[in-house]
């Protein structure tokens, strides 16, 4: 918040969340991950992880994330700021982020709950 804050444009403030999510993903999914396979590899069994969904929610967070990316380039070149600047562009950007957001997570329900597609 104090980096978004302190600019214009909250720059600082794109690295820093990426920065965080990015740790977040590797511990919250390679910590269990390994925890798993090495308390099972000490009782001397197999650790099988089945893939499921994986492959389509990556598909889908990597358009979502590149449409996102699109707007913050497109930004960039208007606002010359990925964030903040006037206060239309900036609620239409959020906007715009949280529908992404929320596409993200209501195709991930579906394919989970009811295999398709």
């Amino acid at each position: 918040m104090i980096a978004a804050k302190n600019s214009d444009y909250a720059d600082s403030a794109v690295g820093n969340v990426t920065g965080s999510n990015s740790v977040n993903v590797f511990l919250g999914l390679g910590l269990p991950w390994v925890m798993a396979s090495t308390y099972m590899e000490g009782k001397g069994k197999l650790f099988l992880t089945p893939p499921g969904n994986l492959a389509y929610s990556v598909i889908v967070f990597i358009a979502c994330s590149l449409v996102a990316f699109l707007i913050l380039g497109i930004r960039r070149y208007t606002v010359h700021g990925e964030l903040g600047g006037p206060k239309t562009s900036a609620y239409a950007s959020s906007a715009a982020f949280v529908t992404l957001w929320m596409i993200y997570i209501t195709l991930s329900i579906v394919k989970a709950t009811s295999g398709w597609p």
